[in-house]
């Protein structure tokens, strides 16, 4: 099996009213759990690049491989999470 990471993903930027209540500042870390208080439609939208991250991966975007930035659907009231593969 592959080597897993930790992921952190960090609320860098959010306007207009969130209904979950995130704001800029709040961080969770994504491991073999779902991360408690972070709200799904935010959660469904970073899955997919935080897995790449967790298991190795290698993303394109940007100056880091292993840092990417990940916008909740909401787009009357955009909420943008980085996400960091956290080193061992």
């Amino acid at each position: 099996m592959a080597e897993r990471y930790d992921i952190l993903a960090r609320v860098i930027s959010q306007k207009g009213h969130c209904g979950a209540g995130h704001k800029v500042g709040d961080e969770w870390v994504i491991g073999s759990k779902t991360p408690e208080g972070m709200c799904v439609p935010a959660f469904n939208s970073l899955l997919p690049k935080a897995r790449a991250l967790m298991y190795g991966g290698a993303l394109p975007f940007g100056d880091n491989p292993y840092v990417t930035t990940v916008a909740c659907p909401d787009a009357e009231n955009p909420l943008v999470l980085k996400l960091s593969r956290l080193e061992k």
